[in-house]
């Protein structure tokens, strides 16, 4: 039978932006400062599960709520499962905005919001996908769970707990990338450098603190240094002239005995570093060529960022640029910075890396680069390895083909640097909902999604789970 699932997403178009709006309207950051026994990532995060999950009860589905870091929502009867996985957290909203990020709004067909692209809009889309289903009485012969979680942005925590405590899927999706489809993702781990302890020495100029960056996986928009002792008179010339010179925004102010300065770049995605302007790296640079006289651990800590970090998104710098034919460049992106006199002096570095290296070797590597007797360099967190299902896979095929149909496009395969909850599954995959050649405004100011993008994925979704679920 066929069934015209493009009219029934159509006709589920209000609904979905008043759906969206609320959903997008939860700060949902994860904030473990505030955890509870009942929010073990922060409020935010839980509230955004519990709302997800209401709003299915609200449509009649049977749903679960695992320990509130995660959720799932049902349809469909059968052995096999297959999965839907998203994600109902954000990264934090930053600086940028021209409109509150939590409070949507909606401008030429495009709602405004932080989450609106990443993960909520398409998220959305899936689960209007198994209302279209399940009110158009589409026979399933596998389970359907929509399965969410609330730490994707960090560590997963959410998503791990739930792999742990309930079955688990056979194959499936994620709506959390871009159309065609992503059935290869690099390896992602990150590597903090810490700066061994440096002798002190008379200096003219001491740095008392330098911060950049407030998640692994975004380049930092922003970079602060505060400075005590001498200033040379002309080092705010000196500061604007790098600042034109380098196309980037900078300011010096005199705060009693303390000099601040701020320089603000571009921010990016950390998987694309290219396209942001690196404000800690910038930062170093300045500081590093400046006239100042610093002290020397200021001095060792600007010139390990200025020689190994600076302008380099391919780890050359440091060694660790590798590519594979079919993965392509390892990226690497100085994300986190943070110096103190007394307390730590550390970098953390967000690495995409293709298949045929590892993090142990990058690990290795960049420690040797810059030199054992300066640095120690570790894994921070758990490293997650290269992944990829054959593009013969016949998930893969199917959900090409069902793009092509949708869309009258040309599908084929593609490999990211980003990290999507299709990695979890042997046999997952990411699949849209940004369209081709779309800006990736992810985790970007002013983030958003085109209304009109909703409602097609919704319709490429409901088809793309009646074919894998039949």
């Amino acid at each position: 039978m066929d069934y015209d699932f493009t009219t029934a997403a159509n006709n589920y178009e209000d609904a979905m932006i008043a759906d969206l709006k609320a959903l997008v309207a939860i700060d949902s950051e994860r904030d473990t400062d505030k955890a509870t026994t009942e929010a073990p990532l922060g409020p935010g995060p839980a509230a955004a599960i519990k709302h997800a999950l209401a709003m299915a009860q609200r449509d009649g589905f049977t749903t679960k709520n695992v320990e509130n870091v995660a959720g799932r929502i049902e349809l469909g009867s059968g052995d096999d499962i297959l999965g839907v996985l998203g994600h109902v957290d954000v990264v934090p909203a930053g600086e940028g905005w021209e409109t509150d990020p939590f409070t949507p709004v909606i401008k030429d067909g495009k709602m405004y919001g932080r989450g609106t692209a990443d993960d909520k809009g398409p998220t959305i889309a899936a689960y209007y996908a198994l209302k279209i289903l399940r009110d158009l009485n589409v026979p399933l012969n596998k389970r359907v769970h929509m399965i969410l979680g609330s730490d994707e942005e960090s560590e997963w925590y959410g998503m791990d707990r739930y792999m742990a405590t309930e079955e688990n899927p056979t194959f499936g999706f994620s709506p959390d990338a871009e159309f065609p489809i992503i059935n290869g993702e690099k390896g992602i781990a990150s590597f903090l450098i810490s700066q061994k302890r440096v002798a002190p020495k008379q200096a003219a100029t001491t740095m008392t603190s330098f911060d950049a960056g407030i998640r692994p996986n975004m380049v930092p928009v922003s970079a602060t240094a505060k400075l005590t002792g001498t200033i040379p008179a002309d080092l705010a010339d000196q500061l604007q002239t790098f600042a034109m010179t380098n196309d980037v925004t900078a300011d010096l102010t005199a705060n009693g005995s303390e000099t601040v300065i701020t320089l603000v770049g571009q921010g990016a995605h950390a998987s694309t570093p290219a396209i942001g302007t690196n404000a800690g790296t910038y930062l170093a640079a300045f500081l590093n060529a400046s006239s100042l006289d610093l002290d020397p651990a200021a001095t060792a800590y600007l010139a390990t960022i200025t020689k190994y970090l600076h302008r380099d998104t391919t780890g050359t710098l440091l060694g660790i640029n590798y590519a594979d034919r079919k993965m392509g460049e390892l990226t690497a992106s100085p994300d986190i910075f943070k110096f103190s006199q007394d307390g730590k002096q550390t970098v953390l570095i967000n690495v995409r890396y293709p298949q045929g290296t590892s993090a142990d070797a990058i690990r290795d590597q960049i420690e040797t680069a810059i030199g054992v007797d300066l640095v120690d360099v570790t894994i921070d967190g758990h490293a997650q390895e290269p992944h990829y299902v054959p593009e013969s896979d016949p998930l893969v095929q199917t959900l090409l083909d069902v793009y092509t149909e949708h869309t009258g496009l040309p599908g084929h395969e593609m490999i990211i640097g980003g990290g999507t909850y299709g990695r979890i599954l042997d046999r997952g995959v990411a699949f849209g909902a940004q369209m081709p050649g779309a800006p990736d405004i992810m985790h970007l100011p002013n983030e958003y999604i085109k209304i009109e993008d909703v409602v097609r994925a919704a319709a490429i979704y409901a088809d793309a789970i009646y074919r894998l679920a039949k």
